[in-house]
Order: C-alpha cells, then structure tokens, then sequence
C-alpha cells in the first residue's frame, strides 16, 4: 500500500462520514480468550477482529482515557501489516490475518496500552467500525470505614443507645436517695438542737439564781453574782 496508513485513515474520515449510518458490514471486537475480563500487567494480550468483509483490511486503533485515537496498525487484506511511522514491525504490537479474522496482539500489556481497542474498515468509500473493547486493569479495591447512617464510625461512643431498663433503675435510684438522705437529715438536725437545749438546761440546774453581792475589805472589793466572783479589784 502506497502511503501513510494515517493519511489513508484520515482521508477515509473525510470522504466516508456517511458510512457511519446504517451499517452493511458488521465488524465485532474481543478478546481472543473469553475467560479474560481485564488484562494483567505484562500479559500477553490477543484482541480478534471480526469483519464480514475480507477484502478491504482492517486498521486498529485505540481510544485512551483522555479522549485521544491512537493508530496502532493496519492488516490488509494481503496480509501486509503497516504500524505507526509506516514501519513493517512493532517492537509492542503483533499482527495477523486469518480468513475474516484481523488479530492484534498486545506483547506486554502495560499502562500506555489501556483504553478501548477498535477495528476500522474502509469499503466503497464507506467508513464501518466495530464496538470498543475496553482493555483496563481492574481497580484497586478499597476498604470504606464501616460508617453509620450519619456517617459516623463505630468506635465513637455516641453510637452506644441508651438502654431503657437502665435509665429506669437510675431514675429509681435518684429517688431511693431523696427519701433516705432528706429525712436522715432533718432529724440529724432535730438532734442537735435538741442536744443544745439540754445543756442549756443542765448549765441552769448547776448554777441556780442567787443575787449579785457587792463585798469591800479594806484590800480588795469583789463582785460576785450566782455564787461566781466576777470582779476582784485590789486597793494599794
């Protein structure tokens, strides 16, 4: 084929951009081996394009997660494989043809080759292409902490619901306390003035009223009220 395979891949997208209606060539995309879901690092991966048409090749290309198309090869329908740069090898990349398969093969599947994988086919002018196969790796799996409805985690003490039996036998103790510790209180009180009282009057029975006495030596000269000597003044 006389050419870039990129020119001939843009020169298909001007000319063919009705062909993208109404399908008269059905083309598919896989894996060659069903089994697999997603690729694994360094794995050999083999992608099979089924076209109804082998007689006007297939180009591949590769959609990346940016949104950019990537042209990897083109298989003709001679079994001349052209890749990127117009080279006839790859050092990443392996193509084949078998009747109406058109193989891709992945030789170490790394993170530049994830993306969605397509097959192009250009007919009469008419552009058909096949369905993306998504080749990426599976995603990490991650551990959310175990959370409530309010997102709050499980070791906070919050979360701890009151139990209504406990509650109840607190209540019940409060007012235990109440009728035990007010009386025990107020007759606590009764006693003490009740003891003051006494030795008030025991204080009165021991000393009975006597009147004041007034007693002069030529000394001295002392006051005495009760049977007690309140003042003694001596004379010089």
């Amino acid at each position: 084929m006389a050419g870039s395979p990129a020119w001939l891949l843009l020169l298909a997208l001007g000319l063919c951009c009705l062909g993208i209606q109404g399908q008269k060539h059905k083309m598919t995309v896989k894996f060659r081996d069903s089994s697999i879901t997603h690729p694994r690092l360094g794995q050999r991966l083999e992608l099979v394009c089924l076209t109804t048409d082998d007689d006007s090749g297939v180009f591949w290309v590769r959609l990346d997660k940016d949104g950019t198309l990537h042209f990897i090869v083109f298989i003709s329908s001679l079994l001349r494989t052209t890749f990127a740069g117009n080279k006839g090898t790859s050092e990443r990349f392996e193509a084949t043809k078998t009747g109406r398969f058109y193989h891709l093969v992945v030789k170490s599947f790394m993170p530049q080759d994830e993306g969605n994988y397509f097959c192009l086919m250009n007919s009469n002018q008419m552009l058909y292409f096949s369905p993306g196969q998504p080749a990426f790796f599976p995603a990490a799996p991650t551990t959310p902490a175990p959370t409530t409805q309010r997102g709050i985690t499980e070791k906070d003490p919050c979360l701890k619901t009151p139990n209504p039996e406990t509650i109840k036998e607190e209540e019940l103790n409060v007012f235990c306390d109440i009728f035990i510790w007010v009386p025990l209180a107020g007759a606590c009180l009764l006693l003490i003035i009740a003891l003051a009282v006494t030795i008030m009057l025991c204080q009165r029975k021991a000393y009975p009223g006597t009147p004041c006495r007034y007693s002069s030596s030529p000394r001295t000269a002392a006051l005495s009220c009760r049977g007690m000597d309140l003042l003694a003044i001596p004379f010089t």
